[in-house]
């Protein structure tokens, strides 16, 4: 209950940070009505306004799988909450082979997106998903590279272990590219700018989205947001240390708030990249995945490997 709470508010700050950063990096001032003090209710405005729509399904379209596709899409990310460690004790489940798990239920939400594009029935929908679907394949395999090279530093699969080893330093220090790979890797599994091209709303109105509404137009807005926590989340314990504090004052401020502290800056960091570059094309973003991220993500696993003997 207590993941299911997190994921249902987390995505929530995150989303009224949008709204805001946004806001302010476009000189506007973005929501300031909803709840009185700058718009802070907005998010919750929007709920509501959701449940209130109509739940329209195509006449055309394959109603049951049209319905379940939201979930598939949202159920992974409340499901990578439970391993994720916010605290030396503070997590739902320790696995030994914790970040083997968060790769690969992630990997399950582009099944959710290819239902929502087919059972659709609309041509712009099936664009977005296999567009989507090209493009979380083409970027899975350098944010999985990415991930053993720091599961070699480390000497474990558990996310809790992982931070406990970075104890005395971050491994951002020691895996720069790796922490690029990933970040950039992640930007392209929650198809957010730069690599929005499933969702093109110049080129497919909304790609996989395009037929829903109401509730299960939320669910997959839900999702995304939550998407960024959870990557953000995974990105903070395999490069910075997750709820490890800095060395010298680490023990002063409780893990939780380290912990909060650098989900909220990578997710700052998400959005600042929407306000900041444009979409590429589809052609770009498979040259990007295959010809430079991957061999650079092969290369780092070497060296990774290469040091981590010569050390022992």
């Amino acid at each position: 209950m207590i993941v299911l709470g997190f994921f249902l508010t987390a995505p929530m700050g995150i989303g009224y940070m949008e709204h805001k950063v946004l806001a302010h990096m476009q000189h506007r001032l973005g929501p300031m009505e909803a709840g009185g003090f700058h718009g802070w209710a907005q998010l919750v405005a929007d709920g509501v306004k959701f449940i209130q729509k109509e739940d329209i399904i195509p006449k055309a379209a394959d109603s049951w799988v049209f319905t379940l596709a939201p979930a598939v899409v949202m159920v992974p990310y409340i499901a990578i909450f439970a391993v994720i460690p916010f605290g030396r004790t503070l997590w739902a489940e320790n696995l030994d082979i914790g970040i083997f798990y968060v790769l690969a239920i992630t990997a399950i939400s582009v099944i959710g997106i290819l239902m929502a594009g087919w059972a659709s029935a609309n041509k712009f929908s099936l664009i977005g998903a296999l567009r989507a679907a090209a493009q979380l394949i083409a970027y899975e395999l350098p944010l999985i590279l990415a991930s053993v090279a720091v599961v070699m530093q480390a000497g474990t699969l558990s996310l809790v272990g992982i931070s406990e080893a970075q104890h005395h330093y971050w491994y951002i220090f020691t895996q720069p590219v790796g922490f690029f790979i990933f970040i950039v890797a992640s930007l392209a599994e929650l198809t957010r700018p730069p690599f929005d091209m499933p969702i093109a709303d110049s080129e497919i109105i909304f790609g996989a989205y395009t037929e829903y509404t109401g509730l299960k137009f939320a669910f997959f807005l839900l999702a995304e947001y939550g998407g960024i926590v959870a990557f953000s989340a995974i990105a903070s314990v395999l490069f910075l240390g997750g709820y490890q504090g800095i060395p010298v004052i680490g023990h002063l401020i409780p893990g939780f708030f380290w912990m909060s502290g650098k989900v909220g800056a990578l997710a700052f960091f998400i959005i600042w990249l929407r306000a900041t570059y444009p979409r590429l094309r589809e052609d770009q973003l498979q040259r990007f995945a295959w010809v430079a991220l991957i061999p650079l993500a092969l290369a780092d696993i070497m060296v990774t490997g290469v040091v981590k003997v010569l050390v022992k």
